[in-house]
């Protein structure tokens, strides 16, 4: 009978699998990343991409990347570049193509079920590349190449290969025991799943704060656009009549800088510096501390006395007493500015409001007033000469008089969202350079901020340049019913810096994609980006776009000549608040030991410490520091301004060549933006510069020339 049993129990368990074989080799049938894609230029097909397809297609490219692993480390014959280096390059194609997708639409078109795959396969990714990271017999190959380097005959992007693959690996744990290996992959388990949670918790906090306001009286100051669109906000939320502002920065920034409501300033206020400290699901502040810990558990088990000392080895900055150094040195000027600035805004504030002490949602507000008293410009009168299109245009003009680029926009390519647009990029020659998508407006399913991303990366394939698929995602206002969207200076600017990171990854040149477009260290990746910013403040460039969207009317010189002389107006603040949030990161991950202390009393204890003023809080508090806490930049928030050093004195080749400089732009591009990660950062820098950078030119820049600490 027990046999009988046993029979049918294995017939029954053996159809279970055949069907449940039959279902999944269905559905990888179905499966768009597991197809060929037949879109224009093999982009991914959006429109056929359904949530049920990424786990299968990610189990399925894990074990493809597998079988190509295992078939490295099989070969019997001599370790050589080709059959080791080359080849690890090249494995991993469907997985990175898979993920592409799934970590893009993760951060700019969001929903519940792709944040539950994404928390599914974090820890499952983790560990496939731990294994990979870990795996003895495939370093010792590699360790072969790196022991006899000198005898190779490598060219210098060869050489840069196998000395970050001998680098990567040993980081990633090569050289541990196995009980050490496994303790380091559960370590990055963990750290994938809550740095992946912190985010989702950032972003739900924005999404779920509304600040409805019923009174028209409470409106006052506020800008025509930005009343229009939280009274469309109401109107879809079910509030007629009402008006809604979000955390959004197209919301709440505006708010913040002219609403007269000063209790309204403040409700807004606590909300927007209190996203993720709340006492709901979305509290960062435990997180904070488990990402800390197994950050100072890694470090450790890897022989590094901090995560930024593990960090920063691969940086140009090499080690944290080098931030520190910088940091100290921008933050004596940069506090005095502010300081005197927080004095002036007291005075006005003063004059209007008795017995009260300028507070950080005072800040914006009074700054604004004083700057229209100070240089009788207002925001609002730029915005009209910045429509979004104008702006776009104005870049593409840019690009094109430096690097010969055009832009002409395919819609036939498919796009994750109605709201992307996708555009073929072409040199002078008309050879096609990449694709690029522009994402320009807030919606619940994306996270905050700007960014630069790809889809593919930049490579060479059987000696033909297998082009990128770029993209760069903002979250610029939205045209209203009457107007196009209408930039602020800040967002123009932003436009610009995106733009450059673009650019890095669309001119790239190299032939191994892990060393292509943005593939560099962080702090010498904002060089293309911020390069860019320097082109949105020249008048000989502020007369190509910027165009009244009614009239047409060019800029006039006198709004310009106003821009020009407040050009520095505010730079205290802007630079005492990011040198904050700067010294905070390295403050949490120069620590040996979790602190005791709650995270918001040792953020409060940092901040102390550099005497920052109370009316200025650090850019990102802890509890919303997305940077560092769920992006890449842990130990590398002052990338910003270390690159800022350089993007300064790299400018001034501009200035004494000439704007449009066909020889120094060729250089830029030559020598930075086709090399992506073939070269050490300060020697390609050299490459282009002729010298290594000053920190004058940044100073003057910023208005900070003349102070003294």
């Amino acid at each position: 009978m027990h046999k009988i049993l046993l029979i049918i129990t294995c017939q029954i368990l053996l159809m279970q699998a055949c069907k449940n074989t039959t279902q999944m080799n269905d559905l990888n049938m179905d499966n768009p990343f597991l197809q060929e894609y037949n879109t224009p230029y093999d982009v991914p097909p959006f429109d056929r991409i359904k949530i049920e397809h990424y786990k299968p297609a990610i189990l399925k490219a894990i074990e493809q990347h597998n079988e190509e692993i295992e078939k490295i480390v099989n070969n019997t014959l001599e370790p050589t570049f080709d059959n080791v280096l080359a080849a690890l390059d090249n494995s991993g194609e469907l997985l990175t193509k898979v993920t592409g997708v799934l970590y893009n639409l993760s951060n700019a078109d969001t929903n519940d079920a792709l944040e539950a795959v994404n928390e599914e396969m974090a820890p499952v990714l983790s560990a496939h590349y731990d294994k990979i990271y870990q795996n003895t017999t495939l370093f010792n190959k590699i360790k072969t190449l790196w022991d006899k380097r000198n005898e190779l005959n490598l060219n210098p992007e060869q050489s840069m290969l196998l000395e970050k693959n001998y680098k990567k690996f040993t980081r990633n744990g090569a050289l541990l025991s196995e009980s050490e290996k496994e303790q380091l992959s559960k370590i990055n388990q963990e750290l994938s799943v809550l740095t992946l949670k912190f985010g989702q918790n950032t972003l739900a906090d924005v999404n779920e704060y509304k600040l409805v306001i019923e009174r028209k009286e409470d409106l006052a100051g506020l800008p025509e656009e930005l009343i229009y669109e939280a009274s469309e906000k109401a109107k879809k939320a079910g509030m007629d009549g009402k008006w809604i502002f979000t955390l959004h920065n197209p919301s709440v920034l505006p708010f913040l800088q002219y609403a007269e409501n000063r209790a309204m300033r403040e409700k807004i206020w606590n909300a927007f510096s209190n996203k993720g400290n709340n006492s709901n699901a979305n509290n960062n502040n435990e997180i904070i501390g488990k990402i800390l810990s197994l950050r100072i558990q890694r470090a450790k088990l890897l022989g590094y006395p901090s995560h930024a000392h593990y960090v920063l080895e691969e940086q140009m900055a090499e080690k944290p007493e080098n931030v520190r150094r910088l940091l100290n040195d921008l933050w004596a000027p940069a506090l005095k500015v502010a300081q005197k600035e927080a004095k002036e805004l007291q005075q006005m504030m003063s004059g209007e409001v008795k017995n009260e002490i300028l507070q950080p949602y005072d800040w914006r507000y009074y700054a604004e007033k004083l700057r229209k008293q100070k240089f009788d410009l207002d925001e609002q009168e730029l915005k009209p000469y910045f429509s979004l299109e104008s702006t776009r245009d104005g870049i593409f003009e840019v690009c094109k008089r430096l690097f010969g680029l055009t832009f002409k926009e395919n819609k036939s390519i498919p796009v994750y969202h109605p709201e992307v647009t996708a555009w073929e990029v072409s040199n002078e020659a008309g050879e096609l350079s990449g694709i690029l998508y522009m994402d320009f407006h807030p919606r619940e399913s994306k996270r905050g901020g700007a960014w630069m991303t790809s889809f593919r990366e930049q490579k060479y394939e059987n000696g033909k340049r297998v082009i990128p698929v770029i993209s760069i995602v903002c979250n610029f206002s939205k045209p209203t019913a009457d107007a196009p969207a209408l930039l602020t200076y800040d967002e123009v600017n932003t436009f610009f810096h995106e733009f450059g990171h673009a650019l890095h990854g669309l001119l790239s040149d190299v032939q191994y994609v892990s060393l292509s477009g943005t593939n560099v260290p962080t702090d010498f990746v904002e060089l293309p980006s911020q390069i860019m910013e320097n082109w949105a403040a020249e008048p000989e460039v502020l007369k190509i776009f910027a165009r009244h969207y009614k009239t047409g009317e060019v800029i006039p010189d006198a709004l310009i000549e106003k821009m020009k002389k407040s050009g520095t107006y505010g730079q205290g603040f802007a630079t005492a608040e990011y040198l904050a949030a700067s010294i905070l990161d390295m403050d949490f991950h120069t620590l040996t030991e979790i602190p005791e202390t709650p995270i918001a009393a040792f953020e409060a204890s940092s901040m102390n410490k550099i005497n920052l003023p109370s009316s200025i809080i650090p850019r990102y508090r802890s509890t919303y520091f997305n940077h560092i806490f769920s992006g890449g930049y842990s130990s590398g928030y002052y990338s910003y301004i270390w690159s800022e050093v350089l993007d300064s004195d790299a400018f001034e080749a501009f200035r004494e060549k000439g704007l449009f400089d066909k020889t120094t732009a060729a250089s830029f591009r030559k020598n930075v933006l086709e090399k992506g990660g073939t070269g050490e950062p300060m020697q390609l820098y050299k490459n282009f510069r002729g010298k290594e950078p000053e920190i004058k030119p940044l100073l003057k820049k910023r208005g900070l020339e003349t102070v003294k600490g």
